[in-house]
């Protein structure tokens, strides 16, 4: 069985193996979608395919909605050549119960994979043509947290954000230059309204996005790329709206058991990729069962009937609530706090260290007894019962096979977010953050770990993270096995604003971590030991 618009039309075989078939046809939808597209999508990796390519899924099944999605990659185009062209863009979805059952079905909503590469001169012109159609409503991103920054902890452009200032719209490289550059093309063709929706896991991320998008724009027009009347056109929110969103559902890389099992059933060319760019893909995604999507209902050239997908369409402050209750409190928080402590006790799967005592006080402490506090409820969600349902089953859920060293990967990008917040609401209501224990812990094991030595004085490799040789830069002369090795490297670190969200030192925290880090210097077992003492 091979998963290809040809390979499918033997549905017997198919369903026999268990894996449920589209009940539309996705050949003739990726026609109609080429020709009238309605929704573009960048950033095309697994949590796309599995939850927003669901999400299209869904209303094609159920007849309300007759399009899929254009699948754009600004980053790894590689991608599109290894898992979506030989496969008809088809995607076979396994979801990964906690009880050992999953699901397994064909999903074929993604109509088109486009590079967006300016040096490719037709993939570039389909970019510019998908753009000019009148009828396209939005534009989703999951392009992490690191795709909208653009600059560095000091405030000065790194190098490739500064040539895309520099040269202008004709050759953008990164992500928000070829956004830009893309409503550049849109306003030329008539400026038909869009929405551009961020569905990453960043606080007020459709504000954070549109900044970076104004900042482009305004530096292009200050270099003479653009005139004041294409400002106007991005700048009006009636018309290139930004809508603020919380995404949630646990996609860990693609697994080696479910890749054997669908071999054993017959399905072909299910090997798992590593792209030049250490991307993890597959032709198939697996994840968990549960999902939220929380959106902002802001979309000035109509939309598709997203609510009908399980979708929570809703105001601006109640998005901001649902998404600092998500990254600030509840999920977010305890993946950073655990999957490092993970890295240095010896724990491969994030489900594993969820079953360590130790590890498991820390994620309640964090969760429920700071996070819970100072949290507000948004109404739509409980925050109490997220968590719970959380802590039951879907932390422990081995069979999703998620790793810590995934989750560890970029987080010098987070931290603001998934600690800084909590900090600032602390220092808000009491005039410090001082009472805090198990978020100066959680933040104290991400410096140990950092050093990439593990808790028995064991090497081992540190997960992708763009800021690691200014951080490790950072720490020089901090040793293993000698805590007064630890002097005054943690200054410029902990009291860094754009790492933290304010200076940890002023915050009241500042000193206990210092101390913290070095009780985890000691020496084999340190780290368990400063784990059991401080808890």
């Amino acid at each position: 069985m091979k998963l290809t618009y040809e390979g499918i039309r033997d549905r017997a075989a198919w369903e026999h193996a268990g894996i449920a078939l589209p009940d539309y046809d996705p050949e003739e939808t990726a026609l109609r979608t080429r020709k009238n597209p309605a929704w573009i999508h960048f950033g095309i990796g697994n949590i796309f395919r599995i939850f927003i390519g669901g999400i299209a899924d869904r209303l094609l099944r159920a007849g309300e909605f007759d399009r899929g999605i254009i699948c754009a990659e600004a980053f790894d185009f590689e991608v599109a050549d290894k898992i979506y062209r030989p496969f008809d863009n088809l995607v076979l979805a396994v979801t990964l119960h906690a009880d050992g059952r999953t699901d397994r079905r064909v999903m074929g909503p993604l109509s088109e994979a486009v590079k967006a590469d300016s040096y490719d001169a037709d993939a570039w012109e389909r970019m510019k043509e998908v753009f000019r159609d009148p009828g396209l409503m939005m534009s989703s991103f999951t392009i992490t947290e690191k795709g909208y920054a653009l600059r560095n902890p000091d405030g000065a452009f790194p190098p490739h954000i500064a040539k895309d200032m520099e040269k202008g719209p004709e050759h953008p490289a990164g992500a928000m230059a070829v956004v830009t550059a893309m409503l550049l093309e849109r306003f030329r063709a008539g400026g038909a309204p869009i929405a551009m929706v961020s569905m990453d896991n960043v606080s007020r991320n459709g504000q954070k996005f549109r900044d970076s998008v104004l900042e482009t724009a305004e530096t292009w027009y200050r270099n003479g790329f653009v005139d004041d009347e294409f400002l106007s056109y991005v700048k009006d929110e009636k018309r290139v709206s930004f809508p603020w969103t919380m995404i949630d559902k646990i996609t860990p890389r693609p697994s080696d058991e479910v890749r054997e099992s669908l071999k054993r059933d017959g399905v072909e060319d299910m090997d798992i990729v590593v792209t030049s760019r250490h991307t993890y893909i597959a032709p198939f995604a697996n994840a968990e069962g549960p999902e939220y999507l929380v959106i902002e209902d802001s979309f000035p050239n109509g939309r598709p009937p997203l609510e009908k997908a399980g979708v929570y369409m809703t105001d601006r402050e109640t998005v901001n609530k649902s998404e600092r209750m998500k990254v600030t409190v509840c999920l977010n928080p305890v993946h950073t706090a655990l999957c490092t402590y993970d890295c240095l006790l010896g724990y491969r799967l994030f489900a594993d260290g969820m079953h360590d005592p130790d590890l498991m006080k820390l994620a309640r402490k964090l969760a429920y007894d700071e996070g819970l506090p100072v949290v507000e409820d948004p109404g739509i969600l409980s925050p109490e019962k997220f968590l719970d349902e959380l802590f039951a089953e879907r932390f422990p859920n081995a069979y999703l096979g998620d790793t810590s060293a995934r989750i560890a990967v970029d987080i010098s990008q987070m931290t603001a977010i998934r600690f800084g917040e909590t900090v600032k609401a602390y220092v808000e209501r009491d005039g410090s953050a001082e009472k805090l224990v198990a978020l100066p812990l959680a933040i104290a094991g991400w410096i140990r770990y950092l050093l990439a030595v593990d808790d028995r004085g064991e090497p081992f490799e540190l997960s992708p993270d763009p800021m690691i040789p200014y951080l490790r830069e950072q720490l020089k002369g901090v040793e293993y096995g000698r805590p007064d090795s630890l002097k005054e490297q943690l200054k410029g670190l902990l009291s860094n604003e754009t790492l933290f969200g304010s200076d940890l030192y002023a915050a009241g925290l500042g000193t206990k971590i210092e101390e913290m880090v070095r009780d985890q210097l000691a020496g084999e077992g340190a780290v368990r030991a400063a784990l059991e003492g401080t808890l």
